[in-house]
């Protein structure tokens, strides 16, 4: 079963991109190789829906943490064995006198091609006697941390056929016989399994990056539950882009399913809401969070809406925009599907008779889902009261604004109930935006007689 998670839920959570300023993939891709990174994007792209899976992998990335490793090898030597191993095309039993020929053509001083493959077999042969030490040692470690690839990498590496590569290592030049032998068994002969030590290089590279990424960032290792518990549990969640943030902690489980947010602008909902959802797609991952503790059930997916804009080529408004997500949600909700929706604000694009009586009607519709989690924060607070009269599974919480003077200050704690905060005037007369127009005002009115 493939998770679901879309293109604005992906852009709203700044989760890809790795050239995007603080971009989640961003933070882990510490990798040395081009397939790491390869592998790091495939895991964002498709996270897991099993629990067993999800915990196996975390442990595995635990596990490398513990043993704090360092990369063995450059991510230039990799490349270069990379474009050594491509360009073994052609007929395995011609390519011995290929080499001859290159090795005639430098003599004669026509071409230097001959140096070139010599120093990319020694560069692939260092490589590969480094990797094989790594392997070796990982394998010997009675802790499971030799995974299936880096297992047959080992199985591949200490194979008989391959038993001259440590007679091999540093020699300054290998004679032309050697490198006839050598170069004709590891491009032609033995090239698809030195592909499979390459993928267990890329899936180390991966390991040692994330362990690296959640030892530097304090993150930890969420604990996966089955579907059946039905509940997300993080303690002192925070936003793992942002320096010095302030957690929270939350549960949501059945009974109370839905998380309703209110705040002042600037109080941190809408970074809240992004951390919450960020940790629950790093844990599908098996990735560490940016949280002291979490346990989740496993979802089917996460769609958010946060930044929904609207669509000038199809002529959608904000506004129909943001009903057609509620719809997409509404359909897969529906369906059965046990998802994590987050709601920023629910009808912002509409009149505020409108989006009171779209925001109860639809908050109250969702809370019937238990299987789902919400979050869903609004400027109109009025809508609390009669949600709590129609609905028995909804959280109630707030992040409060203390006002220090005509200063507000703003704490980014969470705490139970609805907010009584209206400081919007109060900021607009802070920033002295009234007295400006007036002043330009009187300025053009003095002008014009």
């Amino acid at each position: 079963m493939s998770f679901l998670i879309d293109k604005q839920t992906l852009e709203d959570l700044n989760l890809l991109g790795k050239y995007k300023p603080n971009s989640v993939l961003g933070m882990f891709n510490k990798v040395k190789t081009a397939g790491g990174e390869r592998l790091l994007e495939s895991f964002f792209r498709y996270p897991l829906t099993d629990a067993e899976l999800i915990n196996q992998r975390a442990a595995l990335f635990s596990k490398f943490g513990e043993l704090n490793l360092k990369f063995p090898v450059s991510g230039k030597s990799v490349e270069a064995m990379e474009n050594y191993l491509n360009t073994g095309t052609g007929n395995r039993f011609a390519a011995p006198a290929a080499v001859l020929g290159k090795k005639i053509a430098l003599t004669v001083g026509i071409s230097r091609n001959y140096n070139q493959l010599a120093e990319s077999l020694a560069v692939t042969i260092e490589m590969l006697n480094q990797m094989s030490a790594c392997f070796t040692k990982l394998n010997k470690l009675d802790d499971g941390i030799a995974g299936e690839e880096i297992r047959t990498a080992c199985e591949i590496l200490d194979a008989p056929e391959l038993g001259w590569l440590k007679a091999a290592a540093g020699r300054q030049q290998l004679t032309l016989g050697n490198v006839m032998r050598y170069d004709n068994l590891l491009r032609f002969h033995l090239r698809e399994k030195l592909e499979k030590v390459l993928q267990a290089v890329y899936q180390l590279d991966l390991c040692i990056a994330v362990a690296a990424t959640a030892r530097e960032n304090g993150l930890v290792y969420a604990k996966a539950l089955p579907r059946e518990a039905n509940l997300i549990r993080i303690d002192d969640c925070r936003h793992p882009g942002i320096k010095k943030a302030i957690g929270n902690s939350v549960m949501i489980a059945e009974k109370n399913n839905v998380l309703f947010l209110t705040g002042a602008n600037m109080a941190g909902k809408s970074t809240f809401m992004k951390s919450f959802a960020i940790a629950v797609f790093l844990a599908h991952l098996g990735f560490p969070v940016a949280a002291a503790a979490m346990e989740f059930s496993v979802r089917d997916g996460i769609y958010t809406s946060i930044n929904v804009p609207d669509d000038l080529q199809q002529g959608f408004s904000h506004f129909y925009a943001e009903v057609r997500r509620v719809k997409l949600v509404a359909e897969t909700v529906s369906s059965g599907k046990s998802m994590l929706i987050i709601f920023d604000e629910l009808f912002k694009g509409t009149n505020v008779k409108d989006a009171y009586d779209a925001t109860l009607s639809v908050t109250e519709g969702f809370a019937a889902y238990r299987k789902c989690c919400f979050i869903i924060s609004t400027h109109i607070i009025e809508v609390a009261a009669p949600l709590k009269e129609r609905c028995n599974n909804l959280q109630f919480v707030y992040l409060p604004t203390i006002m220090e003077g005509q200063v507000p200050r703003y704490t980014y704690r969470l705490q139970e109930g609805v907010t009584a905060d209206r400081h919007g005037m109060m900021i607009i007369g802070n920033e002295g935006i009234v007295e400006l127009i007036r002043k330009k005002q009187g300025a053009r009115s003095l002008a014009g007689t």
